[in-house]
């Protein structure tokens, strides 16, 4: 293990609502959609019609761009609906699911007999490498380039996001398993980052780095900065640790699994807890046990970075963790909530409120109120204090908004996702959508640098 990275330019917003160690079963809900909009850049080809019956495993659609990565169905049953939207976009794929979870056997070997090519035709072929991402772009990892690097974090620093060693605690043996896979199909490194002391150093065959301090120290691009950066005309690529061990799962039994263990969290949940789903379970079905409150929002994901969702849609592909808090519209009488308040009940991470008072074990309820609307974009230092990049965030933030593909490039837009981000748009007074201009940014780098 190597000298552990702390990480001193951040902040952990503490809110109330982690969920206790205590996993929780959900049965396979009567719909599951599977959502390309979940894979950012992705135009789908469908394989499959409404009507057809489907095991778990088998492809719905492929990328009509690498007809090499398919997307395979989480549940066996029969294709419901095939949502489209605007010119024929496809939306969603609605599979009625038949409570069974049938499964398409494939035919796997011990993992040290697997070529490079031949166990990335697997991973390609049983839907796995939809869940690789690849960096510059934060897209799916294109089979075709040589990535100099895999990077994979063994935890996650966002607000009351889901601990993967209480999680994977019982499936060490298929984490190894799926790592080993992995290792197979790789020129370059495959690293693993842990918190010190973690049980995840104890996994063999990878390169171990060591991280604290925080939030985002969990972040794979994060991690990937601190550890070795990338530069242009480079390749990376990362994934979950939940899809490691469902490789190693996989290479196993010669099944899919779609099962997912995810973090049920937030101020409004009356028990925060584990449950282990399926992957594109419907929200209502999830948290219609937990959640008694009406004016509420629903996160797939965790508060930072997660998508809005209603009760009749869908769990993100990417996501291991709900989040529910407070919907933030009502209005809020100035002089003992509004901007004349004493800010008791308020967090923040300038010393604007007296909370900064309290002990660091203090937690808050907090809405999605943005206290403001979006005004002049200029240099304050907010954004540097919670950026632990060697980046200008503002600089490259004001570059993606003027469309100045030069000025990115010398910023460093190859080496950030939105979710990089996340913080910056926190804390930044402007109230801009930062995320979504760093997501513009880097569309237009790969439609005309890439």
């Amino acid at each position: 293990m190597s000298n552990t990275i702390s990480i001193r330019k951040g902040l952990n917003i503490r809110l109330v609502g982690e969920a206790t160690k205590e996993i929780k079963e959900v049965p396979v809900s009567g719909t599951v959609g599977v959502s390309p909009i979940d894979f950012h850049g992705l135009t789908p080809k469908m394989v499959v019609k409404e009507g057809e019956t489907v095991l778990v495993g088998d492809v719905l659609f492929f990328d009509k761009k690498k007809e090499q990565i398919k997307f395979v169905s989480p549940v066996s049953g029969k294709v419901k609906e095939i949502v489209r939207g605007e010119k024929r976009r496809i939306m969603n794929v609605l599979i009625e699911a038949d409570g069974k979870q049938d499964a398409k056997k494939f035919t796997v070997k011990n993992v040290n007999d697997y070529s490079a090519e031949e166990m990335k035709s697997l991973l390609l072929e049983s839907g796995f490498w939809s869940s690789m991402k690849q960096r510059p772009l934060d897209i799916v990892a294109d089979p075709e380039n040589k990535a100099k690097g895999l990077y994979v974090s063994s935890f996650d620093s966002a607000p009351l996001a889901p601990d993967y060693e209480f999680v994977l605690n019982d499936e060490m043996e298929a984490v190894q398993k799926g790592f080993d896979a992995l290792s197979i199909i790789m020129d370059g490194k495959v690293h693993l980052s842990s918190k010190p002391s973690s049980s995840f150093t104890k996994i063999k065959g990878v390169t171990h780095h060591s991280f604290d301090g925080l939030h985002p120290a969990g972040n794979i691009g994060t991690q990937i900065h601190h550890i070795d950066p990338i530069n242009k005309g480079e390749f990376v690529w990362s994934i979950n640790i939940q899809e490691v061990a469902a490789i190693g799962k996989f290479l196993a039994s010669g099944c899919v699994d779609a099962s997912r263990k995810i973090a049920l969290t937030g101020s409004e949940v009356e028990s925060p807890a584990y449950l282990n789903v399926t992957r594109g379970t419907v929200m209502g079905s999830l948290v219609k046990d937990f959640v008694t409150g009406e004016n509420v929002r629903y996160i797939s994901g965790n508060v930072l970075t997660g998508d809005r969702k209603g009760l009749t849609e869908y769990l993100g592909h990417h996501h291991n963790q709900i989040s529910v808090i407070p919907e933030g519209d009502e209005y809020k009488f100035f002089l003992t909530s509004g901007w004349l308040g004493h800010g008791f009940d308020k967090f923040s991470n300038s010393r604007l409120f007296p909370t900064f008072l309290l002990p660091k074990s203090k937690k808050f309820r907090l809405d999605t109120n943005t206290n403001g609307e979006e005004r002049a974009f200029v240099v304050s230092g907010e954004l540097e204090r919670v950026f632990p990049f060697d980046i200008l965030p503002v600089q490259l933030t004001k570059a993606a908004i003027t469309n100045d593909i030069d000025g990115m490039e010398n910023l460093g837009i190859y080496e950030v996702a939105p979710e990089d981000f996340a913080l910056c748009e926190y804390v930044c007074t402007t109230k801009i959508n930062i995320q979504e201009k760093i997501r513009q940014g880097l569309d237009l780098i790969a439609s005309e640098c890439m």
